[in-house]
């Protein structure tokens, strides 16, 4: 089961891959986190993806990470007396507050919010961007607007406002819920919907209460304004291109997506580029060549992991495309421009112990025999220092603690190994040793790199380094502690 790639594969679940035999399927062809949306599926249906999962961890013996991932606010329009009309670029349409079925010239838009925060000049985009609205004129109950791109506008179609911050909080009613429903159920992430500035990032985790990592969904103009501070406040990072790529010129996406991976790297911060990556295996086998550039794209850059959405939830070849992006992944990481891209934009501020160790250990596992860099976690602070430099030896974190296991799932190049207490250091070289023997990372006549924190089972507290046989016995000749 060791997988021959470091980036990390996230497949959706849903109608699709409902089932033990389909979801041990697509873990077995290299899923590595499962989502489960909370736009779709009542919360039985949670549970029971969530039970599948946890048995297919038991029956494998492998750390899974679930990522549980919130639907956010939905902004939509109302409903029209005939369902649909045709908007005509020119002509002027009116959003409102009136309940009243619309018609070809005014539709209520019921979030008065909205009209709070609208100014003159804004844009309104309805339907995914299909139809974009520019208000002329606006009140605290009605928003007068020119039509910039017509078409068909039905009933309840979403809309999205790219101009302005909302006065919206990220969690709606039904995300709290949810939140609290998959926290008590043991998931180890939470992708937040809706982030437009550090304080949604913070409300989260204080419901959270420190059950799951808080992961940010990028998604609007306005996040990628506060990108520092909402990386700052958040675990993780996703890159949602869809939403991105409906609120801003599409060709602002592929800068934006290339920045935020890098300062994610930078951080030590996990991050996820989705959305659309192969779409097309929703209905076909294959996927166009466009989309595995694109895939290959976010794997040149560095990300932590991609993601599968409606082509594992809800597509006929779920199968197939969990092992289309694992054969690119392979394909990609065995490129020798991959390592020069990757070394390449290597940057790390580097300010602490910790860092240093780090920076150490891949440099020394790089210039001599080393097969694998070993680090023991408590936090898992540790493990993504050593993802974040990006080695060219498999990464080994070794950690008691079962959620930190699941959580580093997520991590650039981590293999996730549960192991007992520790409380001396020659221990910990010979279960590093053992890990690395057992994983088939390393054989008796290797060498290994094995860093931790002394005193041990303190989290924050890595400080030692040292290059170490994988024979046992070898161990103990070279360490008489």
């Amino acid at each position: 089961m060791r997988r021959l790639r470091n980036v990390k594969i996230v497949a959706t679940l849903g109608p699709a891959s409902n089932d033990y035999e389909t979801i041990r399927a697509l873990f077995e062809a290299g899923a590595d986190v499962f989502r489960l949306n909370m736009s779709h599926g009542d919360h039985e249906e949670i549970r029971a993806r969530h039970a599948i999962i946890r048995q297919i961890e038991k029956d494998l013996g492998r750390p899974i990470a679930i990522l549980a991932d919130l639907q956010g606010p939905k902004l939509r329009c109302g409903v029209f007396a005939n369902e649909e009309e045709e908007l005509e670029v020119g002509q002027t349409f009116r959003l409102d507050l009136d309940d009243k079925p619309g018609d070809a010239n005014r539709v209520q838009l019921p979030h008065k919010e909205i009209f709070d925060a609208l100014e003159p000049g804004a844009s309104l985009l309805v339907n995914d961007g299909k139809i974009r609205l520019k208000v002329d004129t606006c009140g605290a109950d009605f928003a007068n607007c020119s039509v910039v791109v017509g078409g068909t506008i039905s009933n309840r179609k979403g809309v999205n406002v790219p101009d302005v911050v909302l006065p919206l909080a990220a969690l709606s009613k039904k995300d709290r819920a949810d939140l609290e429903f998959v926290c008590d159920l043991g998931v180890d992430w939470l992708a937040l919907s809706f982030v437009q500035r550090p304080e949604d990032v913070e409300e989260a985790r204080e419901l959270a209460k420190g059950r799951a990592a808080i992961l940010s969904k990028i998604e609007k103009p306005s996040a990628v304004t506060a990108f520092t501070e909402i990386l700052a406040a958040s675990d993780g990072i996703m890159v949602a291109r869809g939403d991105l790529g409906v609120e801003l010129p599409v060709q602002n996406v592929p800068p934006i997506q290339k920045r935020l991976v890098r300062a994610c790297r930078a951080a030590a911060k996990p991050v996820i580029v989705a959305t659309q990556m192969l779409e097309s295996m929703i209905e076909s086998p294959v996927p166009t060549r466009a989309e595995v550039s694109d895939v290959a794209t976010a794997i040149y850059e560095g990300t932590d992991a991609i993601m599968l959405s409606a082509e594992s939830a809800a597509g006929s070849y779920p199968v197939e495309a969990v092992m289309t992006m694992n054969n690119v992944a392979i394909e990609v990481e065995c490129d020798p421009t991959y390592r020069e891209v990757i070394e390449a934009s290597r940057k790390a501020d580097r300010k602490t112990i910790a860092d240093g160790i780090v920076a150490a250990a891949r440099e020394i596992a790089e210039t001599t025999d080393i097969k694998a860099i070993c680090c023991f976690t408590q936090s898992g602070t540790t493990a993504l220092l050593v993802a974040r430099e990006r080695p060219r030896v498999p990464i080994i974190a070794l950690t008691p603690l079962e959620r930190t296991a699941r959580r580093l799932c997520l991590s650039w190049g981590t293999n996730c190994v549960r192991t007992g207490e520790v409380d001396r250091f020659k221990s910990a070289v010979v279960s590093a040793a053992r890990a690395a023997r057992k994983g088939g990372y390393a054989t008796e006549k290797d060498q290994i790199v094995v860093t931790a924190g002394v005193p041990f089972n303190i989290p924050g507290t890595t400080n030692i380094l040292r290059v170490a046989p994988c024979e046992e016995r070898l161990i103990f000749r070279t360490d008489p502690e």
